[in-house]
């Protein structure tokens, strides 16, 4: 059995103490700090190219390197839909990883810089607001600002998100 801080429960002399990933609960996250989600993720072609079929997106700044080559940006760019579920993903095993309930939105999305094959993105998470739910006790509303960079730190994915967590002493009592 595992305590809601994710240490299992009754370890004895014999067996070692197990700590489980997690993401921080609503009670440990706090406004105004800059949480930095490392390592990065080198972004490749396979990527963009698995990723834009996938999802059925057949735009040729995507997929074919010759059209691209004669568009303003004169190559391929990563599939932004791809850089933001990256963005988002990256802040998982920090922020959210088994604490939240709901992702309930993002709002403010936006693109300022392209991603190309062979970038690698970092993202940083700022916590910008946070609330206890008014009908549903033992969980709050987080709203988020994720920022990626590319490897040289220029901005390319904004995005405000907010999601539904659990705090800690609810997720407990929720576990029994």
């Amino acid at each position: 059995m595992t305590s809601a801080d994710g240490v299992s429960a009754g370890s004895t002399a014999g067996r070692p103490r197990v700590i489980e990933q997690r993401g921080l609960y609503f009670d440990e996250l706090e406004e105004g700090v800059v949480y930095a989600h490392r390592p990065g993720r080198t972004v490749t072609e396979t990527d963009n190219v698995m990723f834009t079929t996938m999802t059925m997106n057949t735009q040729a700044l995507h997929l074919d390197a010759a059209w691209s080559a004669g568009q303003p940006f004169g190559q391929r760019l990563m599939n932004s839909m791809f850089t933001l579920a990256t963005v988002v993903g990256q802040s998982v095993p920090q922020l959210t990883q088994g604490t939240i309930i709901a992702q309930l939105g993002l709002t403010d999305v936006s693109f300022p810089h392209p991603m190309y094959h062979g970038d690698t993105l970092y993202t940083e998470t700022v916590i910008t607001g946070k609330r206890l739910s008014s009908s549903r006790p033992g969980q709050g509303i987080v709203t988020m600002q994720h920022t990626g960079r590319n490897q040289d730190g220029v901005v390319v994915a904004l995005a405000a998100r907010s999601c539904l967590m659990w705090t800690r002493e609810a997720h407990a009592a929720a576990e029994k």
